[in-house]
């Protein structure tokens, strides 16, 4: 069996294609290969390998420039996301698109679900949302997986750096650390999502899921954690969002609950502190 994978060569297309090329024949796409937003160029990218599985990793995700380039990142997010919809759909391809955490406003201060009604906070979660709908939507063999706080071996392609390595160049160079403890997520490993990736590949049951580490924390117990693994001696200080002003609305509770995995007993997800843990340590 043949499978796709695009934005190979990012944080969570790099774990993806090893863990996938265990059991399948699997052909990297990177954006020298296709360009999402042509569907023309889609056709023939795709059509050239003629995949049974393909894999959207692909993504604009630098929030707060896309707040000042909405129309690139809506075409990157949403076009892009249709183009592969439809040109999967054509060829009877299963298409599964990677979404965020983000398409919530975190208002409901518990977990959210995949019944739980999105409402987008900033041009990026809109924009993650609208793909979603496209994918969903365009193509019947579709999935869409929501991940939360993802970090991996490989920095993230946009942004140049995750979290952890960001803490790690901040305690080098800074006399102290701010990190803010009033919004909650839950840290999930690419690794970890792309194991579980493979088993949800396996059922045909497809549509909408949640797919992240259990339990919650602030980004300042995500950063006590680094902290603690490494023997930082910079103090690391809490802070409160506001005390930022950034430029952009995000959600201040954003955990995810595996529900749909759970139903259909696919849900390998462990304990965001364990994953953490093992990662640090280079377990995998």
């Amino acid at each position: 069996m043949k499978v796709a994978i695009i934005g190979a060569n990012g944080q969570l297309g790099t774990d993806l294609t090893e863990v996938l090329s265990t059991e399948y024949e699997v052909k990297g796409l990177n954006h020298a290969d296709i360009e999402i937003t042509d569907i023309d160029n889609v056709k023939k990218a795709i059509g050239s390998f003629e995949p049974d599985i393909l894999l959207n990793t692909a993504a604009y995700n630098n929030v707060p420039e896309a707040e000042k380039f909405p129309d690139k990142a809506f075409l990157i997010n949403a076009i892009g996301a249709l183009n592969l919809a439809r040109v999967c759909q054509e060829m009877g391809t299963k298409f599964l698109h990677y979404s965020t955490d983000y398409v919530f406003d975190g208002k409901k201060g518990k977990p959210y679900t995949e019944e739980d009604c999105p409402n987008p906070l900033s041009v990026y979660a809109s924009t993650k949302l609208s793909g979603e709908y496209f994918a969903l939507n365009y193509c019947e063999q579709s999935y869409v997986v929501r991940v939360s706080g993802i970090y991996g071996k490989v920095p993230s392609r946009s942004k140049g750096a995750n979290f952890i390595t960001t803490m790690l160049k901040l305690a080098k160079e800074k006399p102290e650390v701010r990190v803010v403890d009033d919004e909650i997520l839950t840290p999930t490993p690419t690794y970890r999502i792309a194991m579980n990736t493979a088993a949800l590949l396996k059922k045909d049951a497809f549509g909408l899921y949640h797919m992240s580490s259990e339990g919650q924390c602030s980004w300042y117990e995500f950063a006590q954690v680094i902290w603690d693994i490494f023997g930082l001696k910079t103090p690391l200080l809490p802070t409160s969002v506001k005390e930022f002003n950034a430029p952009v609305k995000r959600p201040f509770y954003s955990v995810l609950e595996n529900k749909r995995l759970n139903s259909i007993n696919c849900n390998h997800m462990i304990d965001w502190k364990s994953d953490l843990i093992n990662f640090l340590k280079g377990s995998f």
